[in-house]
């Protein structure tokens, strides 16, 4: 290969952010939100027990969960396309992290009055 055959060819691509750390990311918000399912199948005796709702009624918390879930899925295409895919995970990482913050804080507030 002479030199102006290599001066031809272009540069390799390579891309602007490390792959193996996008998929690091998606990968641990995706536990994050299987995990936050089981926490909420885990809870629902304890929830039943401290509202002396039926197993039946406590069911319902999953229900809704799961059917809010089910709507918002499909909806993130399109909000993806609107924010923008980096801001709208950020975005939806740091509300879940608020609100998580926010459910620990009122259960901590919860037993000490009791």
């Amino acid at each position: 290969m002479s030199a102006d055959t290599a001066a031809s060819q272009p540069n390799e691509w390579k891309p602007r952010f490390n792959p193996w750390l996008i998929a690091i990311s998606i990968m641990l918000a995706t536990i994050i939100e299987v995990l936050d399912t089981s926490v909420a199948n885990v809870s629902l005796p304890y929830i039943a027990g401290n509202l002396s709702a039926s197993t039946d009624e406590a069911t319902w918390v999953l229900t809704s969960y799961l059917l809010s879930n089910a709507i918002i899925l499909p909806a993130t295409n399109w909000l993806g396309q609107v924010f923008g895919r980096k801001r709208f995970l950020i975005g939806c990482i740091t509300l879940f992290t608020i609100a998580s913050a926010l459910c620990g804080i009122a259960g901590m507030r919860y037993c000490r009055k009791s």
